[in-house]
């Protein structure tokens, strides 16, 4: 079946939507969108993650998350450790940790109140769905 003009313009309108709510909601809790990003990675991980598990999972470039982190450390949100030869691990500070709970896990809430509220087999479907779309376009990508 053929999809139509409409269906991936309605597609790509609902993706523009879901990021432009996520913007708010980092900006209505004092956030970046690159902060936010990292602090949902460390809250969703339940703990410390690699610099590139936060890049690989949130979908920032190395040099946005560093830059972030930077700026994180510098408040005392976080300390980075180091995680062997090049790779370093982000840690939560005392501060941060009050931080993340104010701010990301206040989303990570929000989106398990609504996946919550859905029948299992809708969110099975869901994330199927979403991982299918997104295998495909990576297989795509990368014989480009």
């Amino acid at each position: 079946m053929q999809h139509t003009h409409a269906q991936l313009k309605r597609y790509n309108h609902l993706l523009g939507e879901l990021e432009a709510v996520y913007h708010d909601l980092s900006y209505q809790l004092g956030m970046s969108d690159s902060v936010s990003k990292i602090l949902y990675t460390l809250c969703s991980e339940g703990g410390p993650c690699r610099i590139s598990d936060i890049c690989l999972r949130s979908g920032l470039s190395k040099q946005t998350v560093n830059s972030a982190l930077r700026k994180l450390e510098t408040e005392g949100l976080i300390y980075l450790e180091s995680a062997g030869r090049k790779a370093k691990t982000v840690c939560l500070t005392e501060d941060g940790t009050r931080f993340a709970q104010k701010t990301a896990m206040r989303i990570l809430d929000m989106e398990n109140e609504i996946l919550t509220s859905w029948a299992p087999e809708e969110v099975a479907q869901y994330m199927d769905l979403t991982e299918r779309f997104l295998l495909a376009l990576r297989e795509r990508t990368a014989k480009l």
